[in-house]
This record gives structure tokens, sequence and C-alpha cells, in this order.
């Protein structure tokens, strides 16, 4: 299930955490072996440098240097859909053109946060970006983090855009999501932006998610995908079922604080998060260690 640039986006996609090392610098090595265990396991694309990676507290260099290493280590066998968003429009565009000198097939455009603009600017904002990348853009739906939502009808609009092709749906609205897929068109992908809803979007017509929880379980994350997208819904519910604990602890506190718990309990980075995000309070280590051996991630 693997794309090529020109492809729908299709199957799960991991929003990748990064990896820093005790000093607070990137863990090169780390993200390395990362992306080739998520590549190994099946998964469908890789998401560099976005929320779950805390691209809010990176650089632009350092944002590059992830991206960069991301493709070079996927090797065009999955598609790297890079981070690039922001709430200044200039800056979003100027970091657009910078990813496009990284081999990244797609960027990531989260709607503009804090300044909260109605749904004409968001429009200004998403198709002067368009207008001005050199790869084809996924928006970003997330209220919870922008203060704004991007609304079906605006979303429909955008994808009307010849460089505009998905959207990563985070509002958790069932309605607005499938309003979205009831008139999209064919070529455009509607991915959910939260993993406990992938089973119900896959089911209205949706075409995958960009996951937070497959950064611990690839496998079974990409096996949901495919099984769901395969019209396999008994086999895709048996392993919703089997993530549904993990899917609620990896949001125990916000991401990616547990997501980073969990990877440093399965040995695969250090427990280092960038101010002003902390590690995780140790009174939910229990639970998570339960839920990601409950989803077949860590061994009792």
């Amino acid at each position: 299930m693997t794309q090529a640039t020109n492809s729908m986006l299709t199957g799960c996609f991991t929003a990748l955490a990064t990896p820093f090392d005790t000093t607070g610098a990137i863990d090169t090595d780390a993200f390395a072996k990362l992306v080739e265990w998520q590549i190994a396991e099946g998964i469908h694309g890789l998401v560099p440098v976005g929320s779950t990676g805390e691209a809010a507290t990176m650089s632009l260099e350092e944002r590059l240097t992830v991206v960069k290493l991301c493709v070079e280590r996927a090797g065009g066998r999955v598609p790297v859909i890079a981070g690039a968003g922001g709430n200044d429009t200039r800056v979003a565009i100027e970091t657009s053109k910078a990813m496009g000198s990284t081999g990244a097939t797609h960027l990531l455009h989260v709607s503009p946060m804090y300044s909260k603009p109605p749904q004409r600017g968001i429009l200004a904002h998403f198709r002067a970006v368009a207008d001005a990348s050199p790869l084809p853009i996924v928006v970003y739906n997330v209220p919870g983090r922008t203060a704004s939502n991007i609304e079906a009808e605006t979303t429909l609009a955008l994808a009307e855009h010849k460089n505009i092709v998905a959207v990563k749906e985070a509002s958790g609205n069932p309605a607005q999501i499938s309003e979205i897929i009831r008139h999209a068109p064919k070529d455009f992908s509607v991915l959910s932006g939260d993993d406990a809803i992938t089973l119900g979007v896959i089911a209205a017509g949706g075409q995958g998610v960009v996951s937070v929880v497959s950064n611990v379980a690839p496998r079974p994350m990409a096996d949901l995908c495919r099984r769901a997208l395969e019209g396999n819904m008994e086999a895709a519910r048996a392993l919703h079922l089997q993530l549904h604990a993990l899917m609620g602890t990896a949001f125990c506190e916000s991401n990616p604080i547990p997501v980073k718990a969990a990877l440093a309990m399965m040995g695969r980075v250090k427990n280092q998060l960038r101010l002003p995000l902390v590690p995780m309070d140790s009174k939910h280590d229990a639970k998570l260690r339960a839920s990601l051996v409950e989803a077949g991630a860590l061994a009792k």
C-alpha cells in the first residue's frame, strides 16, 4: 500500500517522535533506527517534525536535518510528509520552500494557531501556501491545539486546489469528517488525526490515519488500516480493541509526553523532551506499561 508522490495517501502514517539525547540534541542514531523499524513493521508513511516530533521547539535547521535523515532512511519505500506549518503565512511559505530540497514527498501544514483567523483567513492562508509550495500539501485540522476549527466547507474548498491533496482531520467531530468524505474529490485523502476514531473514519470512507500510537505499535496500527480498507471489518475491529487501551494512555498527558515514555520503556529512545514539555508523571507508568503489553508492543 506504498504510494508514489502523485498517488493518494492511503493507510497508516506515523507522526514520528523526535529522539533527543541527554544534552537535548537530536539523537540521529535513535531516529534512524526508529525509521527503519517503522518501515520494517509495515507502516505506510512517515510524518516527521510535526506536533509529535516537537517541531515547535526545533530550529528550521534541525527540522531540515531530521526530514533529510528520514528521507534518506526511507529510501523511497514510503511517502515522507514533512511538517512545515506555522501561524505566519510568509514563514510557512519560506519553510515549505526549504523543505522542498529535503526529498520529502508531501508537506503537512497545520491551520494557523493563536491568531484564530476566520474561515476566509484560513482559506487565504492555505491557498497562498499551496500556490508557493514545491510539494503537495496535507491540511491539518486540530482545533485542540490551534483554537480554531477548519469547517467542512472550508476543507472542501481547499480540496479543489491542485496542490492540496489530503486533510489530517483531528477535530474529533464525526459529522464534520463524514461531510468532508461525502463531498471530497475522488483523489483527495481524508485521514483521521485521532487514533481512536481511525476505524470509524475508514468505515465512513476515509483513507487512513496519521497516527501517534503507531510510534510504538506500527504493525497492528498498519494492519488495522489495511484490514479496514480491504473491507475486513471483523479483523480491523479486533485490532482496534487490542489497541484501545493504548489509544487512551498515549494521551494521558499532552502528546508526545506519553509516547516518548512508551518508546523509552521499549528501549528505543531516551525519555528526553524539550521544555516546556516534561517527562510523564510516574503515576501513569503502570497503566502505560500495561497498555503496551496488551497492544503487543511490550513483553510482560
